[in-house]
């Protein structure tokens, strides 16, 4: 095999109860990388498309790159000659996982190119050591859904324990991106390092109700866990109109609403697809009427990840 074509897709990480130990891979957007062993060059970016094009190309500074670097350091195969065109498909900035798509897409396009000497899962700390060099962060919340695809609990960052959460049939999510920047750093400088002992009950109760209810396909206990007592009150003056935009969505009979990682997108959880229809439909006139851009989309939760075309 001289070429490979991997697809990773965005993902919504916090799910409101579970700060940086919870997320859901979407259907879409996503990054595309084509990666081909071709010249006599060891791994580099050739090029990069799309939303991406002020990215840098040296491997150790890009996240697909240092992802697809990290694989074959592990192989003893550094200085392959290979070829990576990297396109990116959606924005930084967005609380969508652009970053962490690009890294578990660096490291599957190796993986699959060499045969698959690792099992998918394993790509796992490669990816996260990818997505590490954006945010300097060392935490698999965007980066293990967008790998392995459907809802993952990462049980603890330093050691990448996680667990897959069951999807119960016809949960959908409305995605809400209102075109204005929010950036993580300021994202992150908001938020406390301190919880009080009721905020703590209160959380850790729901994030509880809500893995119990999702095991179980009980959308009313869903429904009452989804609830943010601690990050949403801290963050969501940073984004226009979020207080009136989850009104909509709870007045359309949404499960939840939240913030998708540090922002600005939103989502809404919903047991059907008429329902996450609806409160894109009503949520982009809003944001129409106040003179506000936005993309709004529907998605199913995205049960396979990274995958080879």
């Amino acid at each position: 095999m001289d070429a490979v074509k991997v697809f990773a897709p965005a993902s919504v990480a916090n799910v409101a109860v579970g700060y940086d130990i919870l997320g859901f891979a979407l259907d879409k957007p996503g990054d595309d990388i084509i990666l081909r062993k071709k010249g006599d060059k060891p791994l580099h970016i050739s090029s990069i498309h799309g939303k991406g094009k002020k990215l840098p190309r040296e491997i150790h500074s890009n996240t697909a790159g240092f992802a697809a670097y990290k694989v074959l350091e592990a192989l003893g195969e550094e200085k392959m000659p290979l070829q990576m065109e990297l396109h990116k498909n959606m924005a930084f900035g967005t609380g969508l996982g652009s970053s962490a798509a690009s890294a578990v897409a660096g490291a599957m396009a190796v993986n699959e190119l060499l045969g698959r000497p690792f099992e998918k899962k394993d790509l796992l700390p490669f990816a996260v050591a990818g997505e590490e060099i954006a945010d300097g962060a060392w935490h698999a919340d965007n980066v293990a859904p967008s790998l392995l695809g459907g809802m993952v609990l990462i049980r603890d960052n330093n050691t990448l324990d996680f667990k897959k959460i069951h999807v119960p049939n016809g949960l959908y999510v409305s995605v809400i991106y209102p075109n204005v920047e929010v950036l993580t750093s300021d994202s992150r400088a908001v938020v406390s390092d301190f919880v009080s002992l009721e905020q703590l009950i209160k959380q850790t109760g729901n994030m509880g109700g809500f893995i119990a209810g999702m095991f179980t396909s009980d959308f009313e206990l869903i429904k009452r866990s989804l609830q943010d007592h601690v990050i949403e009150p801290q963050r969501k003056h940073l984004i226009p109109y979020y207080e009136k935009l989850k009104e909509i969505a709870l007045s359309e009979q949404a499960l939840g609403f939240n913030i998708s990682g540090a922002g600005p997108t939103m989502f809404a959880l919903c047991s059907n697809n008429l329902i996450a229809e609806n409160i894109c439909e009503k949520a982009s006139a809003f944001l129409a009427d106040k003179k506000l851009e936005s993309d709004v989309f529907v998605s199913g939760i995205n049960l396979e990840g990274a995958i080879r075309y």
